[in-house]
């Protein structure tokens, strides 16, 4: 069961709910129709990163322009009738549904509902409508400027990423040159993905309350561990699956150990990436297998290494997109 983040939750709802009010009182003081309306274009409004409440406020004005002039050409044929607005909400529905725009078809509409209440679109009635969207657009927005990025929170859950990746790396050192593997399991999986998906949504959420600087670091970086653990998976059932122990899987064990103690943020991995072409070398200047399940074990060994390799070059690769090479 996903645990509730209770002071949240009631921040956001105290949040939604004076925001709304505000939107009332201000629509109120202007003396427009409909003043309610506001509050609820409000609570419409609000999104849960500045990046999304700025592109559903752009999204939903557009879609209000052309609600206005669909309005306006239905009414004005059909008049201000049960089949003009059918016949207002077929084509407006068609057109958000088209470009994408399906947050905007019920409050877009409530407000041309006015029209059809007053059966008038005069120009007084429509600056009303105009200035409801705005206040309560508005107030949306305003309300979610606080909102920022939160790089300890990301620096704590990226963290727990590495860390446990490192316990991951540790236990393979451990286990790779045992002969009975049978107790080694996989729960260290599960909680690795845990901590992946906590510091995923922490990024993005992040990423989205930059609306001047867009920087992707830190997705880069969660993306970047996901496809390592992706690779680690592999490397433990192939580890799982070595029944016989050549004298290679000792090397082989000694180099995740030296990985793990390497392992660090700011590692480039060049020097383990060196060190890894050597063993591979030293490898293949040995002699040959001398029985059918020292060749099985040796070959596994040897992609072993070939995924080790690739676990590595994702590390260096990401340094190098982002300048730390």
């Amino acid at each position: 069961m996903k645990k509730i983040d209770w002071k949240k939750q009631v921040a956001k709802s105290v949040k939604i709910a004076v925001a709304a009010a505000i939107s009332i009182a201000a629509a109120g003081e202007l003396g427009l129709k409909y003043s309610a309306t506001a509050g609820i274009i409000t609570v419409l409004s609000i999104g849960n990163t500045k990046r999304e409440t700025l592109r559903t406020a752009a999204e939903r004005g557009l879609a209000f322009l052309c609600a206005l002039l669909l309005a306006a050409v239905c009414f004005g044929l059909l008049g201000y009738t049960l089949p003009g607005f059918a016949v207002y909400l077929l084509l407006f529905a068609f057109l958000c549904l088209y470009a994408g725009w399906g947050a905007a078809i019920a409050m877009d509409s409530v407000l041309i509902t006015h029209f059809l209440a007053e059966q008038s679109m005069a120009p007084k009635l429509l600056l009303n409508e105009i200035l409801l969207f705005l206040i309560g657009t508005g107030m949306g927005i305003l309300v979610n400027l606080h909102l920022h990025r939160k790089e300890g929170d990301f620096q704590r859950l990226s963290d727990e990423v590495d860390s446990q990746i490192k316990g991951i790396l540790h236990r393979m050192s451990l286990w790779l040159p045992r002969e009975d593997k049978s107790e080694y399991g996989s729960g260290c999986f599960e909680k690795l993905e845990k901590a992946l998906e906590e510091a995923r949504l922490c990024a993005a959420a992040n990423y989205n309350n930059s609306v001047l600087e867009r920087n992707s670091r830190e997705l880069d970086y969660i993306e970047m561990r996901e496809q390592q653990s992706v690779i680690l998976k592999g490397i433990y059932e192939n580890i799982k699956s070595i029944a016989y122990l050549p004298e290679q899987a000792k090397q082989v064990a000694e180099l995740f150990g030296e990985i793990e103690r390497d392992y660090h943020r700011e590692n480039t991995v060049e020097e383990l990436l060196n060190r890894l072409g050597e063993l591979l070398k030293e490898m293949k200047q040995q002699e040959l297998p001398g029985s059918r399940e020292e060749f099985e074990a040796r070959a596994i060994l040897f992609y072993i290494l070939m995924q080790t390799e690739s676990f590595l070059k994702l590390k260096r690769d990401y340094m190098l997109r982002n300048g730390f090479l």
